[in-house]
């Protein structure tokens, strides 16, 4: 079968909630991945940096392979000898008390929000079900009703209401419209660091710092949803720690699994995390003993290879680099360590040709809210590496004047 019988097949049977370029990929190894027809690619997107430590990392798959023969599943009704030390190891690296297991990104918001409101009711005495959390504009926190209740974007809500009560939104990176959404009943303010899918939006400097010495002063808790820019995507271990902000509660996921197997967490003091019980919440997968000795390895390459701080070198000598591309189509180029974007004029008939030309010279990237090209590669990239990639880029934009 070729490309073309792949895609046919997907779109026959396949439901059509995703729309990817053409390119059917069946292995990859690093920052390279191959089609059906055995073409080769750079990999500029990262499984939206769930792919941080490279395409089945040796290590990273060596655990899963030595799990997956001995133990994968019990579910919480017992225990295993995975999940203590993945949660020790994950607490003592990101600098918490506490964590809390589920699968996927948009499972550790809910926890994120369900914790929230349990913290509002038990700790800051809110009445019971009244208890908000403030959200901003533009902001991509996951497609679970409850998460799209709060999106800003129509896409995401047409069609899917009657929607969850209980948040407010507020402009992104505006400190006086969060200021005045503040009020007795306010739980938490949830935010990304940078805001990816949204386009590669970064707030003002120092807009996380008085926010979060906003949400001290009013008891509301800071939630930072790290879930792509956390784990060294911008150049540090966290999003927040570029303006050294240090959340309540930090959400991670993507990159926790090492492109290998799923898993994400929610890290917070033991008075936020800690307020849980038997019973209250939960998931049959969540610490299942093979994603957690996945993510242990997934840590540790991540230290050991000091892929944060290849993420800052790296990602400022091609911000760098790219800043030096004349187009008339290019309205911004923006970003932190090796999350990037170029935002479009919007004469220049969209960024996904932009994504389907750099295809056909071997690098994958998406387009990501019509107008911007996101780059982000995994973060064992060399800048040989992105000197190959920089070469076709600005290849592109040249042929595009």
């Amino acid at each position: 079968m070729d490309t073309k019988d792949f895609v046919v097949l997907e779109d026959l049977y396949g439901a059509q909630n995703y729309h990817p370029l053409d390119v059917v990929i069946s292995k990859a190894k690093g920052i390279w991945v191959w089609d059906v027809e055995g073409k080769k690619y750079l990999d500029f997107l990262s499984a939206y940096s769930a792919v941080n430590q490279g395409h089945c990392h040796p290590r990273i798959v060596k655990a899963l392979e030595n799990q997956v023969k001995k133990l994968t599943l019990t579910s919480r009704a017992f225990r295993n000898d995975q999940w203590p030390l993945l949660a020790k190891e994950l607490c003592e690296f990101c600098g918490y008390e506490m964590v809390l297991p589920m699968n996927s990104g948009a499972e550790a918001i809910e926890t994120a929000i369900k914790a929230a409101r349990k913290w509002a009711y038990q700790e800051k005495g809110i009445p019971q079900d009244r208890a908000e959390i403030i959200a901003c504009t533009n902001n991509f926190h996951g497609r679970t009703v409850t998460i799209v209740s709060f999106s800003t974007e129509p896409l995401y809500r047409k069609d899917f209401g009657p929607f969850t009560p209980g948040f407010v939104i507020v402009p992104f990176g505006d400190i006086n419209a969060l200021e005045a959404a503040i009020n007795p009943n306010t739980a938490a303010f949830l935010v990304e660091p940078v805001q990816a899918e949204a386009g590669i939006l970064i707030p003002p400097e120092g807009y996380l710092r008085d926010t979060k010495e906003l949400c001290e002063k009013h008891n509301v808790l800071f939630i930072a949803d790290e879930i792509q820019t956390g784990l060294g995507r911008t150049g540090k271990l966290f999003g927040c720690d570029h303006e050294n902000v240090k959340p309540e509660l930090v959400v991670i996921g993507k990159s926790l699994g090492g492109g290998v197997y799923p898993i994400s967490a929610v890290l917070s003091p033991r008075q936020v995390l800690g307020l849980f019980k038997p019973g209250e919440h939960g998931s049959t997968f969540g610490a299942n003993p093979l994603a957690c000795a996945v993510a242990r390895e997934s840590l540790h390459v991540i230290q050991n290879e000091k892929l944060i701080e290849n993420s800052a070198e790296q990602g400022k000598y091609f911000l760098d680099k790219l800043k030096t591309i004349k187009s008339r189509h290019i309205k911004e180029i923006r970003g932190k360590g090796l999350l990037i974007g170029i935002e479009l004029n919007p004469e220049a008939g969209g960024a996904r040709r932009f994504c389907e030309e750099l295809m056909n010279e071997g690098l994958l990237c998406k387009e990501t809210h019509e107008n911007v090209i996101r780059f982000a590669p995994p973060l064992i990239i060399t800048q040989k590496d992105l000197n190959w990639a920089f070469k076709r880029v600005k290849e592109v934009f040249k042929r595009a004047e």
